[in-house]
């Protein structure tokens, strides 16, 4: 019998879900400012499981203030749980609300937890013979799973039958409670055996058949988990008694008749007052939906139009996947005749590396509806690979349509396939979309795997390249895979794509500030990305070599100049040796202390101490040298290009939040440059004969875009005046003419001028400037009182990210601020700060990036043959053909300076040379 042709009760963990929820979901805000996003996902979660289980007897179990049983048992329990954040505290009496509105039923039992309400409700349908869902995501109600009960997460579409628990935990349903007394649970503060965790529970509970068991063998269990078992054992009982659901609670006040489920039915929609609840709070999705289909209609799920509400819908039954694999040309053919009459094709390439220039086709897939899609494999080669048509000519028919920019093509990480395709002579045209990028601009701070949108946006979870090809020393290739399971992988990939595009350019496409960015700025900049990693950028390999070994001496003679201080030899590696000499043997003072109580000896206590005592000094010295030796002058020459005798690295364009790039493999943006060391790595970056290096960059421009945004007309007068903005700005606060200005005061000045700009504080000032913190604050609030426009931004920033849960840029990227509401205080105030910083950031990193676009733009325009080679951040490197040197000098400027205009003029500088520090 399937289980809704069964009686069945649907029992929704509501304290789980709303907690999930908020912190699933955006900080959403109605029209008068009240968070909102934790009802936009409970509304969602519930809609979809009444219109899953409608003929179902149904609840949800909130838990009721107030204590219960268990804080009588144990007066610790949760007594170490953070307060609920203000943000949700206040989305509790709407949620009830609406809930109710919707028709669920609600219980609240004080004295009880919703865990215990739950579990007695279950034991009680289960025994009048009904099957029980129970809706959650909390581990621990794993115990109440048998034969009837079953648990299922909405968040992820897991369910969890009794085999299912055992496959996820290791232990079956009835063996739960053993597993999570062993462990303990951190959240409620209910202590287990110390350094246990999941995989040794499972374990000791497999070899000893029950927590008793595990007790009974506590002697014969061997080394420290041993001991901390054995130091746990009287504990143990009332650990067990803690995490064990009760299953006979007299709920027979709050449910009639009882001891039944009968009550618990879903009673009708009140269309009316959700209506209202729509309008009130500014659900605007749902809201059109009852108006335009009455007020008599139950409102559906919203459409993805509507960030906040957006539920994924239920996973697509097998059937209704549409694969096919290609090995025929009559079948290729014909969706070859497909992707060129489709308005929008998903592809995606499966090779065999992840390296952009060495990956080569082993199969294609294409998908041009949702649940259909297509795999040609070309080159697999396992035992029972069947025959394949011929990879060279399957690629000349496809690759006019794959160069056409007028057929619009869709992927997941295009600039990876752009390179895959350039491998075997293909210049793909007409990429029109990404869904990673969609997805970037969208909610930057989320994941961007097609794996996490497939689940995030349609509720979906597909085969895993670990599925197919196994992990570690055992993973095969691609190319032995299995035909038919890489087809249903690579078809996923291709279809679900195109699944996840579907939702998300929606959402884009009603945004105009998030549609510009996506458009204008991050896929031209993909395309650009590929030109520039495929060039790759020269290096001088012995010059570097030389280096490496310069440093190597050094470190030789740094070592023994320490060990001379220190009386003695000893592990420059080790941590707990560094310690036990500056703090056991010289008795140097200790500032800090690790999680374990050690001293601690991370680089800022040794900077700390290296203003007074010579070894600290030595020892980050030696660090510092043993970094750029391992980091760069060692790997840099290995890692040329054989075939192209360049180094090529990987720019990442959807990691950071603020809208960076980042560079990888080898990366390029973090060579320090306050040493002469690092600096001397730069001259190893060279141009080839008859070229120079150009390095051109954006003047203070942090600076520019703080009082473009602050207005402070202080600033916006110094910038238009072309002052020395440092001096301007000491001129302000030390009340001095800009002539009278001594060095002291412009250093003073430029400190607080960038600490602001990365919410610094008195403290921070104090330190950098090495002044009483009294004195930083009296330069801190002198420079508030001269720039009163940037205290003004500061303070309404902070006001805005608070009520709407994220900042923008100039240009309307959106930066989110995930713990701007947390409850952790340290937390909470590092997104204040970052809220303050993100703007300012996220301007630089779009302007840089539209820089690139529009000197590249009159590169192509002009068939010039200088090259982008690198970008570091607010800096673009050129390789310059001689003969170029003169309109890059004079053009490039101008063209950084007027991709925008802001209420300060752009400035951009540009230096040649024979290598990138010779530039600079």
């Amino acid at each position: 019998m399937s289980e809704q042709a069964q009686p069945l009760v649907l029992l929704v963990d509501g304290s789980s879900y709303l907690y999930r929820a908020f912190h699933a979901m955006p900080d959403l805000r109605g029209p008068a400012g009240q968070a909102t996003g934790a009802v936009h996902g409970m509304v969602a979660m519930l809609k979809q499981l009444r219109d899953r289980y409608p003929g179902a007897h149904a609840a949800c179990v909130f838990d009721a203030k107030g204590p219960t049983f268990r804080d009588a048992w144990y007066p610790e329990y949760k007594a170490q749980r953070a307060p609920m954040p203000d943000a949700l505290r206040e989305q509790i009496p709407l949620i009830h609300e609406v809930v109710a509105l919707l028709g669920w039923p609600i219980l609240e039992v004080p004295g009880i937890e919703a865990d215990d309400a739950i579990g007695t409700l279950a034991r009680v349908a289960e025994a009048s013979g009904h099957q029980v869902v129970i809706s959650t995501g909390d581990k621990d109600l794993a115990q109440l799973v048998t034969p009837k009960v079953s648990l299922l997460n909405t968040m992820s579409n897991e369910r969890l039958d009794e085999m299912g628990v055992l496959a996820k935990f290791g232990v079956p349903p009835n063996r739960i409670v053993d597993y999570l007394t062993l462990m303990g649970d951190a959240v409620d503060n209910v202590p287990g055996v110390e350094k246990v965790g999941p995989k040794t529970a499972a374990k000791w509970i497999g070899e000893h058949g029950s927590l008793d068991g595990v007790i009974a063998a506590a002697a014969s269990i061997k080394g420290v988990a041993g001991e901390n078992l054995r130091k746990a054992l009287d504990w143990l009982p009332m650990g067990r008694q803690l995490v064990t659901v009760k299953t006979d609670c007299d709920l027979g006040e709050h449910l009639k008749p009882w001891p039944s489920v009968e009550g618990l039915a879903f009673g009708e929609v009140n269309r009316e007052g959700l209506l209202a609840f729509f309008t009130q709070h500014g659900f605007k999705t749902w809201k059109r939906e009852m108006e335009g289909q009455g007020v008599t209609a139950a409102p559906r799920a919203p459409a993805a139009a509507e960030e906040a509400a957006a539920a994924p819908p239920p996973p697509p039954a097998l059937q209704d996947k549409r694969y096919e694999t290609i090995t025929t040309w009559p079948r290729f053919d014909a969706w070859l005749a497909r992707l060129h009459a489709a308005p929008l094709v998903a592809l995606d390439t499966e090779t065999d590396s992840l390296s952009n220039l060495d990956a080569r086709i082993v199969g294609l897939s294409f998908s041009v509806e949702p649940f259909e899609a297509c795999y040609v494999p070309l080159r697999h080669a396992g035992m029972d690979a069947p025959e394949q048509l011929p990879l060279e000519e399957v690629l000349n028919r496809l690759k006019p349509w794959l160069e056409d920019a007028q057929r619009p093509k869709l992927g997941q990480h295009v600039k990876y396939d752009t390179h895959v395709f350039a491998n075997h002579g293909i210049a793909v045209q007409g990429y029109a979309h990404d869904t990673m990028l969609e997805s970037y601009v969208l909610e930057a701070h989320k994941g961007h795997g097609l794996e996490a949108l497939a689940d995030r946006e349609l509720g979906r979870k597909g085969l895993s390249y670990e599925d197919l090809c196994g992990k570690g020393a055992n993973q095969i290739a691609f190319a032995q895979v299995d035909v038919a399971r890489a087809a249903e992988y690579s078809c996923e990939d291709s279809e679900m794509c195109l699944g996840v595009h579907l939702r998300l350019h929606e959402r884009l496409a009603a945004d105009d500030k998030l549609r510009f960015v996506y458009e204008q700025i991050e896929m031209p900049t993909s395309a650009l990305l590929a030109r520039v990693e495929r060039h790759g950028v020269l290096i001088d390999g012995p010059m570097l070599q030389q280096q490496s070994h310069e440093l190597g001496q050094r470190l030789l003679a740094l070592e023994q100049e320490v060990y001379a201080i220190a009386g003695q030899p000893f592990n420059m590696g080790s941590p707990k040796q560094i310690g036990e000499i500056l703090f056991g043997k010289l008795g140097l003072p200790v500032k800090k202390k690790t999680a374990t109580g050690a001293p601690s000896t991370d680089e800022e206590v040794l900077t700390e101490l290296a203003a007074d005592f010579p070894l600290p000094a030595k020892i980050l010295e030696h660090r510092s040298l043993a970094k750029l030796k391992g980091t760069y002058t060692d790997k840099l020459p290995l890692m040329v290009n054989p075939h192209t005798g360049r180094v090529h690295t990987h720019y990442a364009q959807a990691v950071a939040v603020t809208g960076r790039l980042s560079s990888n493999d080898p990366n390029l943006q973090n060579i320090p440059v306050r040493t002469a060391e690092g600096r001397r790595i730069r001259e190893a970056f060279v141009a080839p004969p008859g070229h120079q290096i150009a390095s051109a960059d954006y003047s203070q421009i942090e600076l520019r875009i703080m009082a473009h945004l602050s207005e402070d007309p202080a600033m916006l007068a110094a910038f238009a005046s072309g002052e020395d903005i440092h001096k301007a700005t000491a001129g302000e606060v030390f009340g001095v003419p800009l002539a009278e200005v001594t060095g002291e005061q412009r250093r003073a000045a430029k400190a607080i001028n960038f600490g602001l700009i990365y919410g610094m504080g008195a403290y921070g000032l104090a330190s950098q400037l090495g002044i009483d913190p009294k004195a930083a604050k009296d330069y801190i609030d002198k420079y508030f009182a001269r720039f009163q426009g940037v205290r003004r931004y500061m303070d309404d920033t902070r006001a805005s990210a608070k009520a709407k849960g994220y900042v923008e840029t100039v240009f309307g990227r959106r930066l989110w601020l995930p713990e701007i509401h947390s409850g952790n205080g340290p937390r909470r105030a590092g997104a204040e700060r970052q809220a303050i910083n993100a703007p300012m950031q996220g301007t630089a990193a779009d302007l840089i990036k539209l820089a690139m676009l529009a000197v590249q733009r009159a590169l192509d325009e002009q068939g010039l043959a200088t090259r982008i080679v690198m970008q570091v951040h607010d800096e673009l490197v050129f390789e310059v053909p001689d003969d170029e040197v003169s309109w890059v000098r004079d053009e490039v400027p101008r063209l950084m300076a007027g991709v925008a205009a802001l209420k300060v003029p752009l400035l951009a500088e540009v230096g040649f040379g024979a290598s990138w520090e010779a530039a600079h």
